[in-house]
């Protein structure tokens, strides 16, 4: 990050009293030095609240975006890169947790080793690919690569079953394409247009680097482009992957064989390490089926071209320099605008965090971790529980026999806060410092078999899936729980100072308890029991009146544009659901502190206006032209701006602090806002 010389100005630090006895550094509140008051709140309140930041601090040519997410990952690279270092300088015994981390990222580290093999740590794999010569080595072929993590032709993963949540189950799901989102290939808009155009030429100059004949690597791409093209057109729109119901089909193998008769399921299970396998829950039957015929329309020669690709393709990045550069150059600068790497620590670092983050996770919880962080998290997430409980009891919309449901719901959700209390182990994974690419596909190789051997097994509820250093979190509806890992504690700005409650409620309860618990009665979430089960616990008119209330978000979010494209309201729907509730349930919480009964005013500013600054400085986020358009394209989230700015339109309260008044651009006439928890 190129501001890393301001470090001292907006570091991060846990919230935690410092003791009297240290000198007090000068204050300054980061929710008036991030406005930018020449805009109107009524205007454009995202900028508003964070505009005087983004001047002052423009996009780093190595990012596609800047904000609160990239202080606080820099401070947390930082931390682990200290552990990289010293773990790789440690004399530590073989196999230990710090020889692991040090070995992995002095292999990264290694870029002469690493240039001077070249495609080699691949040449097992490509060796098996040509191997293939008939359809039942191409099957083979196919599952073994799914055991290394790459995704050739469909999707494959063992997780819980939707409907019996205490049972693993094996689900297969489309997939198969290098631009991962079935739009790429379809959409006509200029953007969309500009990277399909260069995909080819991106697959042909990456089959030139690993020494394939020019005219050969242009012929290989275009059949690949089509392909892929095939398979995008059998694959279901982003939208209607979230509906849970719809893309839940429970099979026999014997039907499954039936739908697709080229394929023998017992044998391709086989191959990807899982033996008797009795049924299978397949997401989207009508891409299997296409799929069946797609491979016997294209000759074995055509597929192990396109298997070749998609091992390049899951690798590039771990290669030589060459390679490693013109995944960097379409991957990142062409679909994100992002004009340049990474320094190499970081992106080490990044990656040595992302194989190894359980490990890691076990020194940055002991060493970087604040006395009272769990604690702390707790507290702040069942002030929210609590509060949630008595807006759904208030609910006018709701009939008391639903309410009681919900009500059961909510206090069976488990909240799985700082860090976990056991450990995974990953014994088994042999690192050392000879190849960085090895080393990665041996932490996918643990990761594969890790996941494969819960079939057939219980679920393990006390599972996460974060690391403590991981700054997000999640709402798993199998599982009825939230996970807040530790770093979400917290808050940039505040050297040695516990932040005032308007900013604890609006980012750590608002937009992170507050968010992940509305997941639980979003459009997805809300068709899980307490237990986990997709069940309706709704009686029918209330699900209608629920349906009606989160057709009024979509729309809602319909309207809003980055650039000429418009935010997929439908698909995004159930975060902005999430972000309405987070909100709405932070400044219910907030009401109940001293600072708000006191009507407390610091920096000038009410605690109304400080809530909704502090929820504002929770996605205070400027990104690139491209990562925005890819955003939109690819994600359910929708674009900062509109995090912020969606969810506030709705909040009468919001309305009152910042004097919102009809005709401005922030003003929704009451038939058209939504309230919904």
């Amino acid at each position: 990050m190129k501001i890393m010389s301001k470090m001292a100005v907006y570091s991060l630090v846990a919230i935690s009293v410092v003791s009297c006895a240290k000198k007090q550094q000068e204050f300054v509140d980061p929710l008036l030095t991030n406005r930018d008051t020449t805009i109107i709140p009524s205007e454009d309140f995202f900028h508003y609240a964070n505009g005087g930041w983004f001047k002052k601090h423009p996009i780093p040519s190595s990012e596609k975006s800047n904000g609160i997410f990239r202080m606080i990952q820099d401070t947390i690279n930082n931390q682990i890169k200290n552990i990289c270092i010293k773990s790789a300088e440690a004399e530590a015994p073989k196999g230990s947790l710090k020889q692991k981390i040090g070995d992995f990222y002095a292999s990264g580290m290694d870029s002469i080793a690493i240039d001077k093999a070249g495609i080699s740590p691949l040449k097992n794999e490509i060796a098996k690919i040509d191997a293939v010569n008939d359809f039942a080595g191409l099957l083979q072929a196919i599952g073994h690569l799914h055991t290394i993590e790459a995704s050739p032709a469909f999707g494959f993963y063992v997780g819980q079953d939707d409907k019996i949540s205490s049972k693993n189950a094996l689900f297969l799901t489309q997939g198969g394409l290098g631009l991962g989102q079935r739009d790429y290939y379809f959409e006509n808009d200029e953007n969309t247009k500009k990277i399909r155009e260069a995909y080819p030429k991106h697959m042909a100059k990456m089959f030139e680097l690993t020494g394939m004949p020019q005219q050969k690597a242009l012929s290989s791409a275009t059949l690949i482009m089509k392909m892929e093209t095939e398979l995008a057109s059998h694959s279901r729109k982003l939208e209607a992957l979230r509906d849970p119901i719809q893309n839940y089909h429970k099979m026999s193998l014997a039907a499954l064989n039936a739908l697709t008769p080229s394929i023998d399921w017992k044998v391709m299970f086989s191959n990807l390490n899982i033996k008797q396998a009795d049924s299978v829950i397949v997401g989207q039957p009508e891409f299997f089926k296409a799929l069946d015929g797609t491979l016997k329309k294209y000759s074995i020669e055509d597929w192990k071209t396109y298997l070749k690709w998609d091992l390049y393709n899951t690798y590039a990045s771990y290669l030589d320099k060459k390679i490693e550069e013109q995944n960097f150059y379409f991957f990142s600068t062409v679909m994100n605008g992002i004009k340049e790497q990474k320094p190499r620590w970081k992106r080490i670092v990044e990656e040595t965090d992302s194989a190894l983050g359980e490990l890691i996770g076990q020194v940055y919880v002991k060493e970087y971790l604040p006395e009272g962080t769990k604690e702390k998290l707790l507290e702040i997430g069942n002030t929210i529980r609590d509060v949630y409980a008595v807006r759904i009891k208030k609910l006018d919309w709701m009939s008391e026999a639903t309410k009681v449901m919900a009500l059961n719901k909510l206090s069976k959700i488990v909240m799985k806060v700082g860090y976990p209390d056991k450990w995974k182990d990953m014994s088994s994974v042999t690192i050392d410092k000879t190849s960085y690419c090895k080393n990665v596909m041996a932490v996918h190789i643990w990761e594969y078999q890790y996941m494969i051997a819960k079939y057939g097994k219980p679920v393990d509820r006390t599972e996460w899936g974060m690391y403590p250093q991981t700054y997000n979190a999640y709402y798993n509806p199998s599982n009825n729980e939230i996970c807040v890992p530790a770093c979400n504690i917290i808050v940039p700005g505040f050297e040695g100072r516990m932040p005032d409650d308007a900013i604890l409620y609006g980012i750590i309860g608002g937009s992170t308890f507050g968010h992940e618990i509305t997941h639980g009665f979003d459009d997805q979430g809300s068709q899980y029991d307490d237990k986990g089960n997709l069940n309706n616990w709704w009686t029918k008119e209330d699900y209608a009146k629920f349906k009606a209330k989160t057709a009024l978000i979509v729309k809602q979010f319909n309207q809003y544009k980055i650039g000429d494209k418009n935010i997929n309201g439908e698909a995004t729907q159930g975060e902005n659901i999430a972000d309405l509730g987070g909100v709405v349930m932070g400044y219910e919480a907030f009401k109940k502190t001293k600072q708000f009964k006191t009507k407390e005013i610091i920096g000038g500013l009410t605690p109304e206006k400080r809530y909704f600054l502090a929820y504002g400085y929770a996605w205070m986020v400027q990104a690139t032209k491209e990562s925005l358009l890819q955003q939109v394209m690819s994600d359910v989230h929708s674009p900062a701006q509109f995090r912020i700015n969606g969810p506030l339109a709705n909040i009468p309260e919001f309305y009152k602090a910042f004097s919102i008044k009809p005709g401005s651009p922030m003003y929704q006439p009451d038939s058209l806002r939504v309230s919904i928890w």
